[in-house]
């Protein structure tokens, strides 16, 4: 090995999984070293080719091994470039431990070759911890019944989800004065309610015995300002979570939202409703939502043509444009201007593996569904934004569809812990559904 290192290191056998989730998960594990079981890379040639999130993940993650073996032979230790980190190479014996996985789990999968591989790990390092990372729950179980160490990848997962912030607050016992005020003003400085410290666009119900307001910090004139319950086209806010949602979502200041909440809490409708709103003040308004095949099976199995197989993915999306639309009569003008919208493509709704290379300045950005993201991905859509771009990200943080995602890794999570406190984002919990008394039904009860 390059590197001489304080302790023993630990050896880190990566699943397809982990770099599939993010391809530089090889920089993620201190100096401690990395093996990849050639089953890896095998099964990352099988997803090289497409237009998704993984298939770009494995493309690049390719192009890392290249570039860091060019001088060398994958099957000797190789230092990975970068301060602090370790060694990696490439398991090529799989099969040379005394115990074979495939055997035992009576099956060739590539799963049973990777348990091999970090087995034959064990062996050839007696001396050092070799722990197996995998986003597969059901490898880690396997793992363990062998006797190997095996772990989730940790980066970019919350711990925490009980304290992940709400971006909202409630407030008893507020000075009579200090709401009166707010209503004859408007603002009032944060000390009157008793904040020091606000949080830039933290939202507030301030309550004093049967008197309340709506509030939030604005960190532009640092103080606390009224808000009003105010309809964006048609749709009105039933609660004081909507309230501010569709504020956030008109806030000029605030280039990036994000609403949690579960399934009838009206997060894009009222995402969508406050877009149409300003459609005005931008190029384009971008409505998308990843693809998470049913039942684990490709597009390709669904019979028809790209718009047939990719229409039960979006209908949601046109769900919530019609109900808009539907609060209007035909003859209305801002009716034929939705559909005007569609007809131009003003308003484009998209997969979001479609929305790759395009240029998303003057754009508003809405991405429904962004519990079923990577980090990385979070990362990629927002630092692609150019000027007077605006992104909202919307989801359920609880109703993950990707297998190697949970509600403590996936990319909402991640971003609502990230970025809070910052004075262009602003984020609301939605808890109250309001879509109707049997979908809050079943959101409490089942």
């Amino acid at each position: 090995m390059g590197r001489k290192k304080s302790k023993v290191a630990k050896i880190f056998v990566l699943d397809t999984s982990v770099i599939l989730y993010n391809h530089n998960a090889i920089y993620s594990f201190e100096d401690n070293d990395i093996a990849i079981p050639i089953t890896v890379l095998e099964e990352l040639d099988n997803f090289k080719k497409g237009n998704d999130t993984k298939n770009f993940e494995a493309r690049e993650f390719i192009r890392i091994m290249d570039r860091l073996s060019a001088n060398s032979s994958l099957t000797n230790w190789i230092d990975i470039d970068r301060q602090e980190a370790g060694c990696f190479k490439v398991i090529m014996n799989e099969n040379s431990s005394p115990i074979d996985a495939r055997a035992i789990f009576d099956g060739n999968k590539p799963d049973h070759r990777i348990l091999n591989a970090a087995m034959v790990m064990q062996e050839d390092h007696p001396e050092r911890p070799v722990i197996l990372v995998t986003k597969d729950i059901n490898l880690r179980l396997k793992a363990k019944s062998l006797d190997i160490q095996a772990e989730d990848f940790e980066t970019g997962k919350i711990h925490d989800l009980e304290s992940l912030y709400t971006g909202k607050s409630t407030m008893e016992g507020i000075d009579r004065e200090a709401i009166d005020k707010l209503y004859t003003e408007g603002i009032i400085d944060p000390a009157e309610i008793g904040l020091a410290a606000p949080i830039p666009n933290h939202y507030f119900i301030l309550k004093n015995g049967a008197s309340s307001a709506l509030a939030y910090y604005n960190p532009v004139i640092d103080k606390i300002e009224r808000i009003d319950k105010s309809p964006a086209y048609k749709i009105n806010p039933r609660n004081a979570e909507q309230v501010f949602a569709l504020h956030a979502i008109r806030n000029p200041r605030v280039r990036l939202v994000t609403l949690q909440g579960v399934a009838g809490t009206g997060k894009t409708l009222l995402a969508l409703a406050g877009a149409l709103d300003q459609k005005k003040n931008y190029k384009q308004i971008y409505l998308a939502r990843p693809i998470v095949p049913l039942s684990n099976k490709d597009i390709g199995y669904l019979p028809g043509d790209i718009k047939d197989k990719l229409s039960p993915y979006m209908e949601p999306l046109y769900d919530n444009l019609k109900f808009i639309q539907n609060q209007y009569s035909e003859a209305d003008k801002e009716f034929k201007k939705v559909t005007e919208a569609l007809a131009s493509e003003k308003l484009v709704i998209t997969p979001l593996a479609y929305i790759r290379g395009r240029s998303i300045s003057n754009v508003f950005f809405i991405v429904d569904e962004a519990q079923n993201l990577t980090p990385h991905e979070v990362k990629t859509i927002i630092t692609r934004a150019g000027e007077n771009t605006k992104i909202i990200f919307t989801g359920d943080i609880y109703q993950i569809d990707t297998p190697y995602l949970d509600s403590q890794s996936n990319g909402l999570s991640y971003l609502i812990d990230k970025i809070k406190h910052h004075p262009i984002y602003a984020h609301v919990r939605l808890e109250k559904g309001e879509r109707s008394e049997l979908a809050n039904l079943a959101n409490e009860l089942l």
